[in-house]
């Protein structure tokens, strides 16, 4: 061999080391696939009593729950809790140090926990193959237009975390028109601000006539029918009525995007809550895993989902609504082929 087939032998020698090298692969650790549900809604709709209840639940079935406290304003609670953000930060110090009101020291604590996401991995990790239920803080504007919260829960699904957002209303608000309409601007902000898949709940069923009857059927409520009836049943009040141009533009936007339904809930009774864990199951992929024993049937028929309406308001609607009311004859007053 001359010295000009050494030199080309010695330089593909080395072109190919160099390639091995730029084509090596490095092991790094990844988080099993988890699965969970993000908690979330204004103060008082039942965030912490739903974390509680379906952990209960979730419990009796068989499955193994971490509950997840992110809410640093929250000093009390009544479930066993494997990860508490107040280890990290508390609304208390942060209002006493930066001398902030609640809203935006609840604001700073989800943008500290932004910025110390490592710590929440590095947690996290510890409950690797549990079942997780995020307690969220019941600030509305985190999941309108804030984006601490949408990045925490983005970093969540980049490490394998089949989420899905549950987002919990009082069921009262149904007895106010103009309310309901707040609640479903509220919920389609969400639904697109946050980026999940999502279940919209109507909390605390059993008080849902608590301030009054319902002017139409749940259902109407529920599957978000035909929102422009909705006017027709505003006080008549200057104060209300002055406002039913915008309501009007409101219904408008709500019913051209089309994405917002309800479930409704009463966390005490177990076929309410049999029946969110299907909806919420199916939402983040749970039901078609292999964590649980499938079989095809049962696939099948959380994929089609065939379930009427009626099945799954009956119990509401039997047990904690009156029926008797002047709801059923003003329903059908609506001319349904206008």
């Amino acid at each position: 061999m001359n010295s000009s087939e050494l030199s080309n032998l010695c330089y593909v020698t080395l072109v190919f080391k160099s390639k091995v090298k730029k084509c090596s692969f490095s092991v790094t650790y990844t988080m099993k696939t988890t699965f969970g549900q993000v908690v979330i809604g204004p103060p008082g709709c039942g965030k912490t009593t739903y974390c509680h209840g379906m952990s209960q639940f979730l419990t009796q079935l068989g499955r193994e729950v971490a509950v997840i406290n992110l809410d640093p304003a929250n000093d009390s609670l009544p479930y066993n809790c494997a990860l508490d953000i107040s280890d990290l930060i508390t609304l208390s110090d942060v209002m006493d140090t930066l001398k902030l009101g609640p809203n935006g020291g609840l604001l700073y604590c989800m943008e500290y926990l932004e910025k110390n996401i490592d710590w929440f991995e590095k947690e996290l990790k510890k409950l690797e193959g549990k079942y997780l239920l995020f307690d969220f803080p019941g600030q509305v504007e985190l999941y309108t237009h804030h984006n601490a919260v949408r990045n925490v829960l983005q970093k969540l699904q980049k490490w394998d975390c089949r989420l899905v957002a549950v987002h919990l209303v009082d069921s009262h608000y149904c007895s106010d028109s103009s309310k309901f309409i707040s609640v479903l601007l509220t919920s389609l902000s969400t639904m697109l601000q946050i980026e999940l898949p999502h279940v919209n709940v109507l909390s605390k069923c059993d008080l849902i006539e608590k301030f009054g009857k319902l002017s139409f059927n749940l259902d109407f409520y529920t599957e978000v029918l035909d929102l422009h009836y909705l006017l027709d049943d505003f006080k008549e009040s200057q104060d209300v009525q002055k406002y039913k141009k915008l309501n009007s533009a409101l219904i408008d936007i709500i019913e051209e995007y089309s994405l917002v339904s309800f479930v409704p809930l009463f966390v005490e009774e177990k076929e309410s809550m049999l029946r969110m864990l299907k909806q919420v199951d199916k939402a983040n992929g749970y039901v078609f895993g292999d964590t649980e024993e499938r079989n095809i049937q049962t696939l099948l028929s959380c994929a089609v989902g065939a379930e009427f309406e009626y099945e799954k308001i009956k119990d509401i609607r039997e047990k904690y609504m009156d029926t008797e009311t002047a709801c059923d004859s003003s329903e059908q007053d609506i001319d349904i082929d206008s």
